[in-house]
């Protein structure tokens, strides 16, 4: 596995957008919340491997990094009503809003507000499926060292952006895919009352 420092940053970018693009590959990656594993959205492969990396229950389903409100749109995501609201308020940031899909099912996104994160979507041009780079029930890691040491496999590439600060949090989820119904799944960054306030204005 290749590890790559984000002091060179347009480096780390191209490395990642090319291990991206071979099937089954899967990335560690810093966030503006904690460090992350993320693969192509429509690479299966490289999704049951993040499960297994984690050994992570198959029926909780990974969060998409998109660029834009366009690049959900295209994946199937519908924004209208809540989602939408929640998304120009508080995206690009550390929030994960639960929007219904074109075909009756549903997907958790997130819009990062991370340099390193957004380059990397702009260059491959395609949205990332994401979780936290923790085994399933474990704290949050906050640097390479703990991510690696906390994973059931190998990776193909990491991107080490040193330590990220002990008191960050991931990310708020709330779960906005039923008209008219908005609920807080996990309180992060974005405090619940400020998230419920803008979903119903």
């Amino acid at each position: 596995m290749q590890i790559i420092s984000l002091r060179n940053f347009a480096e780390a970018v191209q490395a990642a957008c090319d291990a991206l693009s071979v099937p089954g590959s899967v990335l560690l990656i810093p966030t503006e919340t904690v460090y992350g594993l993320v693969c192509r959205w429509d690479d299966a492969a490289a999704r049951e491997k993040i499960y297994a990396l984690k050994e992570r229950d198959g029926r909780k389903p990974l969060a998409m990094f998109a660029a834009d409100a366009d690049a959900l749109t295209g994946a199937g995501v519908e924004l209208d009503g809540a989602p939408r609201r929640l998304l120009l308020r508080f995206t690009p940031g550390p929030i994960t809003i639960i929007a219904p899909n074109r075909d009756g099912s549903t997907t958790g996104f997130r819009i990062p507000d991370h340099p390193f994160v957004k380059a990397l979507l702009s260059a491959c041009g395609t949205p990332l499926a994401s979780t936290s780079a923790n085994h399933s029930g474990s704290p949050n890691a906050l640097s390479v060292t703990e991510a690696l040491s906390d994973l059931a496999g190998e990776l193909e590439l990491a991107i080490d952006a040193g330590s990220i600060p002990a008191d960050s949090q991931a990310s708020t989820v709330v779960d906005a895919s039923k008209p008219g119904i908005c609920r807080v799944l996990r309180e992060g960054p974005i405090p619940a009352d400020a998230v419920l306030a803008a979903a119903e204005s």
